[in-house]
């Protein structure tokens, strides 16, 4: 399934990963939802878990047609996702975002925290409140 990725951390425009993953890889980015999900904050970067009302800012990543099986590959690598294995840090799923300049739907790709991960993030994690991992008062966290 060709898909674009819905991002929200490390992966933003001038977030570390953004060049490392997505320059020259990439057909379109732009500004974009998500709704039912919550960040947490993780060591260096957030974790996403699903949350009925939440919603979070990232970008609508589409990989240039060429790039595609490529990125994909690097992004799992760099999420630490294998499918079906249960020690993974985070999962892959088709969630839908919205496009921020139109409001448009779209199905994509995201990373969200395996459960057992989300488990402990309910439990003792730092929710970033403002939904944006890149937002200046991100460090302005409520439990």
């Amino acid at each position: 399934m060709t898909l674009p990725f819905f991002v929200y951390g490390t992966l933003r425009p001038g977030e570390p990963n953004h060049d490392r993953f997505l320059r020259g890889r990439t057909a379109r980015e732009e500004p974009a939802r998500m709704t039912g999900l919550v960040l947490y904050d993780g060591p260096g970067y957030p974790y996403a878990v699903e949350e009925p009302g939440s919603v979070v800012s990232g970008e609508l990543v589409t990989a240039g047609p060429e790039a595609y099986d490529e990125l994909l590959a690097a992004l799992d690598r760099l999420e630490d996702y294998a499918p079906g294995d249960p020690h993974n840090l985070y999962e892959r799923v088709v969630r839908e975002a919205v496009r921020q300049s139109d409001g448009t739907p779209v199905p994509a790709w995201v990373y969200i925290a395996a459960p057992g991960v989300a488990a402990r993030l309910r439990t003792r994690g730092t929710v970033i409140a403002s939904g944006d991992w890149t937002a200046t008062d991100r460090r302005t966290r409520h439990p």
